[in-house]
């Protein structure tokens, strides 16, 4: 019934097709958009490590703040008086023994320094990252009042 006539056939047959050849690959514009989309991947990672090692630093410092602060404080509990420096805390006392086993630096490789000349004015002091006294990235081992 539904039957193609052979002149039909053959007239279907001598038509040339045109086939294009098969191209794989990416444009250039793809490309360019992945180069970007990976630029901008890449700022965003960055920015997040580089802030975290800084805050890193700065909560190493404090903490260091702190245990040098209570070994201050247990020195002047055994001696009745503060540290002259704060290599003393690394001295034996008549016991025997030491407040710290060893004087660390803080996470920029500076001494850490002592202020005050009493038991409740003292406070230990971080130069922080610029390793300059009294500017303002300067650490200390006193709460800030607020």
């Amino acid at each position: 019934m539904n039957e193609q006539h052979p002149a039909d056939r053959t007239r279907l047959q001598a038509r040339p097709t045109q086939v294009r050849p098969v191209q794989a690959g990416f444009t250039l514009v793809e490309i360019m958009v992945v180069i970007v989309i990976l630029g901008l991947l890449a700022t965003m990672v960055a920015q997040n490590v580089i802030g975290a090692s800084d805050t890193a630093r700065i909560g190493t410092t404090q903490a260091s703040l702190k245990s040098i602060h209570e070994a201050v404080s247990l020195y002047y509990l055994n001696n009745g008086k503060l540290p002259s420096s704060l290599e003393d805390l690394t001295n034996n006392d008549a016991k025997g023994g030491a407040a710290l086993t060893e004087l660390g630096k803080d996470a920029w490789d500076h001494d850490f320094i002592l202020r005050g000349e009493t038991r409740n004015d003292f406070e230990i002091i971080s130069c922080g990252p610029d390793g300059s006294e009294n500017t303002e990235d300067d650490l200390s081992s006193r709460k800030k009042k607020e």
